[in-house]
């Protein structure tokens, strides 16, 4: 009988590079760049020096660069630790249909096996667009999403990044669906990851589950079997995630010329993904109105039901971590308008603390907004309007945040980031050396060559 999982699997494991639109291709690239910067940045933080040494306990055979620390591990671990690094500072890619996602996360699944394998540059790039392929699919494929329903997408990332390393590893279309049915069958993510107190968990369930399908994938190619009804069969993925799944969203218009990721969009605050069109609108006010600190009576943003809810429970208001700083909404609009910037200087454990904040982090309120949840998620609406104490008020809307796909920014302003994440460990040669490896890596011939660029 035929399955979701063989349907996919048939598709993802026949992909070649040659089927890729330029455009497709140069997007991967892209996010590539992007992603290699946020974790060059993102290895430094403590949650990463603890996986570090997890995974030195923890560690086998040493095939693959740790990006950043230069350290080799297994294959598995090295995704693990190069995803947590992506990951650790918030900074990397978001897709906003239904369930927000972020496929870099998936990325190591594709880099930890090429660089096992030897594999090339043009490998590379389809491992990385099948992860954002099927990442953005399964988002768009739940009504409501699965975080509707109390789970996080980390519980997506199961059902793919065994697809990603199991096309790296050249396995058959079968042997795919057994390492889907391996990883997801046991990878279910609890929304409690990022509700209320944050902890380092929050950026750590996706590259746990990246990590699962890479070794997912390596016990399907020793034969090893899972379920092959994981997303449609008894108790499966709409079993259990339900009340109702489109799953043709999965499917139609797979293997056409219209590759995902060029609708994916990059971040340019390190912030959870709904603070951002907020974040925009606040430093737009201050900026054209040179709005003070001392300036602000009132700071009052309507937005969609679940930002307001998520992003300003009380816990959000006396942020003591970065995890939940950058998931608080007054604390990023406290620090917008104080500094005028939200960059990850903004998220020092000094600065997070700093009770010169608190005022403006109590001056703010977040109600939800009936018109901007029926315009959710084509776009991001959100309203902010700053009363100041002589009573004047000033009202900015932004429905598409700088990174969108529809505004997603300029190659110098990637580079930008880039430099800033990366900038104080690597000279300016080696910083323009990564660039043009990245944006050439169809030429590359060994990805094991190219992750040794990427170290400290």
């Amino acid at each position: 009988m035929s399955t979701i999982t063989m349907t996919l699997s048939e598709w993802a494991s026949n992909l070649k590079y040659e089927d890729l639109t330029p455009k497709a291709v140069d997007a991967a690239k892209r996010f590539f760049y992007d992603s290699i910067g946020c974790a060059l940045g993102g290895y430094r933080q403590e949650d990463c020096a603890k996986m570090q040494r997890y995974i030195a306990l923890m560690s086998g055979d040493h095939h693959c660069t740790c990006i950043g620390t230069g350290h080799k591990n297994s294959v598995v671990n090295a995704a693990l630790f190069n995803a947590l690094a992506i990951r650790a500072m918030d900074y990397n890619d978001i897709y906003w249909k239904a369930d927000p996602c972020h496929p870099s996360d998936i990325i190591p699944a594709a880099t930890s096996v090429c660089d096992w394998k030897h594999l090339s540059g043009k490998e590379l790039i389809a491992g990385i667009i099948i992860a954002y392929e099927m990442e953005m699919r399964y988002c768009e494929a739940g009504d409501p999403g699965i975080r509707e329903k109390g789970w996080h997408h980390a519980t997506l990332t199961s059902f793919v990044s065994p697809m990603v390393a199991a096309r790296m590893l050249g396995l058959s279309a079968e042997q795919m669906q057994h390492a889907v049915g391996i990883s997801a069958s046991h990878c279910c993510t609890l929304g409690a990851v990022t509700a209320g107190k944050l902890t380092m968990m929050k950026n750590t369930v996706d590259p746990m589950a990246t990590a699962a399908g890479v070794e997912a994938a390596i016990l399907a190619e020793l034969g090893y079997t899972g379920p092959e009804h994981v997303v449609d069969g008894k108790e499966g993925l709409v079993h259990c995630y339900g009340p109702q799944w489109h799953l043709n969203k999965l499917t139609d218009g797979l293997g056409g010329d219209a590759y995902k990721i060029t609708e994916c969009g990059m971040k340019f605050y390190p912030i959870e993904a709904l603070s951002h069109s907020p974040t925009t609108a606040t430093l737009m006010l201050v900026r054209e109105h040179d709005i003070k600190p001392d300036d602000v009576a009132q700071i009052k943003v309507e937005t969609i039901a679940r930002a307001a809810d998520i992003l300003s429970d009380p816990t959000k208001y006396r942020p003591t971590s970065k995890e939940t700083a950058d998931h608080s909404l007054p604390y990023c609009l406290a620090v917008a308008v104080a500094d005028r910037e939200v960059t990850p200087k903004q998220f020092k454990a000094e600065r997070i603390t700093d009770p010169a904040l608190y005022p403006l982090m109590d001056a703010m309120t977040a109600v939800g907004n009936d018109e901007f949840e029926s315009l959710f998620p084509d776009t991001q609406p959100s309203q902010v309007t700053i009363t100041t104490k002589d009573g004047k008020s000033h009202t900015q809307r932004v429905d598409v945040p700088k990174g969108d796909y529809r505004d997603p920014g300029s190659m110098d302003d990637i580079e930008v980031k880039f430099n800033a994440l990366a900038g104080d460990k690597f000279s300016k040669q080696q910083l323009v050396a990564m660039k043009d490896a990245i944006m050439s890596l169809e030429q590359c011939t060994d990805v094991s060559e190219l992750m040794e660029m990427f170290v400290g």
